[in-house]
């Protein structure tokens, strides 16, 4: 049996770093064994959302596409179990109409079932309902031997909680079963408030602590008084009843959004701290004339750069970075505002600032804790290297720890002072020899 390549150069969604890899697209679980048995380290990849270099391999990239199938769901239970490389866009299509929505979901819906397994992917309810790992019943994993194992809170137990946050390093997860949520619903009941600052948007959401979601944008760019002026939102899933009546008759359908196509590459240079001052100035008047209570349909609360397809072009060529660190909350406050400061100073046009609050977690590498996370996106030039260098520095002083899956730059030393559980870590896949036979771009740049 014989498994062919292809050459293609690969990125991730910031599209910086780029590498040249050898790719493969196995179609059943024998094909990937053979791989595995020829000694390549590989990594798996689903779509590619990941940020950085933490989704592909020089050497062997395998391309989860092919394992694409709902196998089997339970409508008393709300399990749904799905291979590895099902979209989440996919899961949404079909079962929304149906009354039901993901326990957790990220940001976006353009991720694969196994990439939110590997990231232990959060979202706007981390603070109350955990992180994927807390809607996981279990996962099917093929690892060193080429043998698959079931893996689950009560069986292979470690194998499982490294497995979730992982990154892809413990072996190809094949197939998970996974938990939905009733909803009556297709629309959210939104309650936006104006915060003046960073210590209003916080207290915000500690007097938020019931709200099911919440989420702020923040305006990095505003400094003085105004530093960390944002627009907190706190969501529901709306019962038919409180439904306006012109949606209440179809109320598991939402009118179809108009989708718009960046096609080509911005200018470089095009977001800077004119065009995204300008742009925060509008987006927070926008929000201050919105304030208050509405109804917005699931597409636009969850997802709403979804709606922008090919929106990482708007930051060029050279591509972007993403930095987001979370902070415990005792040093939340006070290092929230060093690192926005940091950011007002550089005015080097981060489009993209999100705070939010998180729990505890499962996962033995998973990225939260209890504390907030703020994350930021900057166009990628040798400044913004150095706005990170700053950034990660400030993060480590206040007690922080990065996202592996929006991570591009961070160092294999800076990473080991943020998180003592990443020497287990080593250790661990040292011992069951995922490092021979499991790696990304990420991994070796990290020593992982």
């Amino acid at each position: 049996m014989t498994l062919r390549s292809s050459r293609k150069t690969l990125c991730g969604w910031g599209r910086y770093p780029v590498q040249t890899c050898y790719v493969y697209c196995p179609r059943s679980e024998s094909e990937i064994i053979h791989l595995l048995k020829s000694g390549l380290p590989l990594i798996a990849r689903g779509n590619g959302r990941a940020y950085g270099d933490s989704a592909f391999n020089r050497e062997a990239t395998l391309q989860m596409s092919h394992f694409n199938r709902l196998l089997e769901f339970n409508p008393q239970t709300g399990q749904l179990i799905a291979e590895a490389g099902v979209l989440l866009a996919e899961i949404l299509e079909i079962f929304v109409p149906r009354g039901w929505f993901p326990l957790i979901t990220p940001g976006t819906k353009f991720v694969t079932v196994g990439g939110m397994i590997a990231a232990d992917v959060h979202g706007k309810n981390h603070h109350k309902d955990g992180s994927f790992v807390h809607s996981l019943d279990w996962l099917d994993l093929l690892t060193t031997e080429g043998k698959i194992y079931r893996c689950s809170p009560l069986e292979n137990r470690d194998l499982f909680y490294w497995t979730v946050g992982g990154m892809g390093l413990t072996g190809v997860i094949l197939r998970a079963a996974f938990r939905l949520r009733p909803i009556e619903t297709a629309w959210i009941r939104q309650t936006t408030h104006i915060a003046k600052n960073l210590d209003e948007a916080i207290d915000l959401f500690e007097a938020a602590q019931a709200a099911t979601y919440s989420v702020a944008w923040i305006d990095c760019l505003a400094s003085g008084a105004h530093l960390g002026r944002s627009v907190v939102m706190l969501g529901e899933h709306a019962t038919r009843e409180e439904l306006p009546a012109k949606y209440q008759q179809r109320p598991l359908r939402t009118p179809r959004r108009r989708r718009l196509s960046i096609v080509m590459d911005f200018p470089n240079g095009a977001l800077n701290s004119l065009t995204v001052r300008a742009f925060n100035q509008l987006y927070f008047l926008n929000s201050q004339r919105q304030a208050g209570q509405s109804f917005v349909d699931w597409e636009t609360f969850f997802y709403p750069l979804d709606s922008l397809l090919g929106w990482n072009r708007i930051y060029g060529r050279r591509g972007f970075v993403q930095f987001q660190c979370v902070l415990p909350l005792s040093a939340a406050r006070e290092g929230l505002s060093a690192l926005l400061h940091c950011t007002s100073a550089a005015a080097t046009g981060s489009f993209l600032a999100v705070l939010k609050k998180l729990g505890h977690s499962q996962g033995y590498l998973s990225f939260p804790m209890a504390g907030y996370t703020l994350a930021l996106d900057f166009p990628m030039s040798q400044r913004t290297l150095k706005v990170l260098d700053q950034l990660e520095e400030i993060a480590l002083g206040y007690g922080g720890r990065f996202y592996l899956a929006k991570d591009s730059h961070l160092t294999p030393m800076r990473l080991r002072q943020s998180d003592s559980r990443v020497e287990t870590f080593v250790q661990v896949r040292n011992a069951h020899q995922w490092r021979v036979h499991f790696a990304s771009e990420q991994s070796k740049r990290l020593k992982l």
